[in-house]
Formats: C-alpha cells, structure tokens, sequence
C-alpha cells in the first residue's frame, strides 16, 4: 500500500531527503467543520490506520516503477529501508467528535509523517462519513432494526466492506454483503428480490417455494404486484406454516406509500392472527424518512437502509484535513506551526482534547488544549502507537461498537435530531488561544503581510 498515495507526497519526500530534512514533525488530523445537517462525527478507520502503518513498506518493484518516475537513487534507496518509526496519539474508534478537534496527532521523521497523509485521510474520511451516516439513521429508527442495505451501490469491494464494517459499529443490527459477515463477524440478512417472485407463475408459488427452502423466519417480498394482494398472500403461507409449528418472519415493503401501505398491511396481518409477523420496509431510506414515518406512526418494525446511507448521498465526504502543527529545531526543540489561509486557517502546536460531562454524564463541553496542559475533563487522545509499534492489541469489532453506542447514548439527544440542532459547544483554552495570536503576529512579521 505504500503507492496508494499522491503524488506530491513523495515528490516532497525526496525534497526532505536531498536537503537532508529527517527531523520529527508532528501532524493533527481533523475535520475543519460540519456539514449541513449534521450535529456531530462518529470517528472510524482507526484500526485500518494503525494496520496500515505498522505494515508500510516498498517493494523492488515499486521502487522500480519510481525510478521510471524520475526519483533519485539514493533518495530510492533510502526508501527500500522504509518503515514507520514515530508515536501515534487518537481517539478511541467509535469517539463521537466535533469539528478541529485532533482525531490523530502523529510524530514523526517528517519523511514517515508526510508519506502516510493520502492513506489516513482517504481511509478516515470514508468510514467516519458512514458510521456518521449511520449513527444518524439508527437514532432516527428509535430502537428499531436497521440493516445495511447498499451493496449494490456502493463504490467498489473496498468501500462496501468499509461501509458494511463502519455501519455496524454505528449501530445497524447487521449488513447484507456476505464476505463482511465472514470477514467481520457481522450477522447478514437478506429476503428476496423481485425477479424470484416473477421468476414463478404467481406470486403465492414464489412463496411457497421460498419458504419450502427457508421455513425459518422468512420475510416475504409482498409489492411485485400489488402490496395489498401481497400481504393477503403472505397472510395464506403465514397460516399453512402455523399448522406445522412455524412462524413467519415478516413480509417486507420496497415501494409506494409506506406509511399508507405499513397501515393496511398491519391490519390485514392482525385480523389473521398474525401479530407476531413482523413489517419490514427498504426503498431509497433515509434518516428523513425514516423521521417521516415514524412521525406518522407508520406500523414499521425494521428498515433496511441501502444506497442513501451507503454513499451518504446528502454528503459524500467529509472535510478531513491533515496539517503540519510542529516541526523540531536543530537544538531538539519543538516550535509550533499554523496555518493562516482565509477559512482554513490551523491550530498549533500539539493538542488534547478534554471531554466535560453534566451530572448526569451526558456531555457538557470540550476544550482543545495543549497537550502540556492539565485540565479537569476526560483526556480524549490516547497513545496508542510508540516507536511504530503498538501500545496495545486492538479492540474487538463488537468492543468498538459497543463503545460507539455508549459514547452516542451519552451525547444529549438535542444535538441528535436530524435537523436544526444546537451546535456543541468546543472551546479554546486560554493558552492555546494565546499561542495562536503570538504566532499570527510572528508569521506576519517574518512573511511582511
């Protein structure tokens, strides 16, 4: 993987190489702001991260593509010894976060922390836009089943094992992409689609013919027709599968009005004694729609969420930025670096994030500080990495996504709400402040602005 990057990363490693630059320098990665809608970030891809640079290296191979390239030799063998030697502090995967506060702060020859940008941003990015996607439809669902759906139509077998691993930590109860179950552990569902019921002379065969593969817990598709006549039928094989001691599933809605559908379909179930059946309804779903729904009391059980929360359609990516915030100086010190450009102007120097709570435990505030200060709230950075290697084996997919679910349970439910919420509040402290007026006024001085 070590190629997966742009190629100004490189063309700058070579220019540290040849002007002999191997000092450490210390890089934050954030998210410079929030994009509409949404009131928070639920933070993921750290074990991706943390594999990915224990693992860098280059092959002859690669090394020979490069030199095609038009890299210097020594530069070329310099790099055949390559590994990642620095300090790695973050998040734990599964932190709710806001916008500028350090997600990753890395330490490094600048050579190592300057390559590895492209990788963590790329791989942080994607799985932090869907677990806060996700997280975003599984409030909106209020305790009800939500399965990852989108498969189909997501970008590639990279992003849709991303998606279906991001999504389940954020929540969802499981993923229809297989090769995650197996990979992942993560429980995988699935019904029918609709070529099988057309696949039948009627609809009721198709039925009888799943069910005779699948008696256990089947959710029948019921609107390739007609969903009223749907439902009657699946309310048919739900009565001959009582007789032999067995219960349907659910019968699932994948078009029209849910809400107007779910209602009729309810009763038709019910009047046959079939409370136990479940509704499960899919079809270009959303947190907002989901919202919707639920606020007309639609009589929906579960959702199946596909394209829409496997893109995060309404917001595609993610202002993930990765910024130079300290470099060392020939005498070992370390001087604070920012960045002033209009609007995406950086904070300096190293960082930590202290989490407030109210009384209750929910969270109060945050303040990025220095990382020499000291402060009352819950340290959120962790060294996690040391000398390129781990400080710690890392946490199970069902740890990380329990300590999702804590972490988004603890976070007051006004700054949840799909639309229109407060913003959190995330300060500045008093010295970090300082730090940053001091330096503007050095940079100005020293470039003539």
């Amino acid at each position: 993987m070590s190629l997966f990057t742009d190629y100004y990363e490189l063309t700058m490693c070579a220019a540290y190489y040849d002007n002999q630059n191997f000092e450490p320098a210390t890089f934050d990665l954030f998210i410079r702001r929030l994009p509409q809608n949404r009131n928070y970030f639920l933070f993921a891809g750290l074990e991706e991260v943390l594999n990915y640079l224990q693992n860098i290296k280059f092959t002859d191979e690669q090394l020979g593509y490069l030199e095609k390239q038009g890299f210097k030799a020594d530069f070329l063998e310099h790099m055949r010894n390559f590994r990642f030697t620095g300090e790695v502090w973050a998040v734990p995967e599964g932190t709710v976060a806001f916008p500028n506060e350090p997600l990753l702060r890395i330490t490094a020859p600048i050579i190592e922390a300057q390559l590895v940008e492209t990788f963590l941003l790329n791989s942080i990015n994607l799985q932090t836009m869907i677990a806060t996607k996700a997280s975003r439809v599984v409030e909106a669902a209020q305790g009800r089943s939500v399965i990852e759906f989108g498969l189909r139509r997501e970008p590639g077998v990279d992003a849709g094992m991303k998606v279906a691993r991001s999504s389940y930590i954020a929540g969802c109860r499981g993923t229809s992409n297989v090769l995650a179950g197996m990979v992942y552990g993560i429980p995988v569902f699935g019904t029918m689609a609709h070529s099988f019921i057309m696949s039948y002379p009627r609809e009721i065969d198709a039925f009888r013919a799943f069910l005779k593969t699948f008696p256990n817990k089947t959710t029948l598709l019921i609107d390739t027709y007609d969903d009223i006549a749907g439902a009657e039928k699946a309310a048919m094989v739900a009565k001959e599968l009582a007789a032999k001691g067995i219960c349907l599933g659910g019968v699932r809605l994948d078009s029209g009005d849910l809400t107007e559908s779910s209602r009729k379909i309810r009763e038709i179930l019910d009047n046959q004694g079939l409370q136990y059946v479940k509704v499960f309804a899919s079809g270009d779903l959303d947190e907002y729609k989901i919202t919707e729904l639920l606020e007309k009391a639609a009589p929906i059980d579960s959702f199946g969420v596909g394209t829409k929360m496997g893109t995060s359609a309404d917001r595609p990516y993610l202002d993930v930025i990765y910024k130079l915030c300290e470099t060392q100086n020939t005498d070992k010190s370390f001087s604070p670096i920012m960045k002033l450009s209009k609007d995406k102007n950086t904070l300096p120097g190293r960082k930590q994030v202290y989490r407030f709570r109210n009384n209750d435990g929910t969270f109060k505030k945050d303040v990025i500080t220095l990382a020499d200060e000291s402060s009352e709230g819950e340290a959120m950075l962790i060294k996690v990495m040391d000398k390129g290697k781990l400080m710690s084996s890392l946490p199970s997919l069902e740890e990380i996504r329990g300590f999702a679910t804590k972490n988004i349970a603890q976070l007051p439910q006004k700054y949840k709400t799909v639309i229109d919420a407060p913003l959190y509040p995330v300060e500045l402290s008093e010295k970090l402040q300082k730090l940053v007026e001091v330096l503007k006024q050095q940079i100005a001085e020293k470039e003539h602005l």
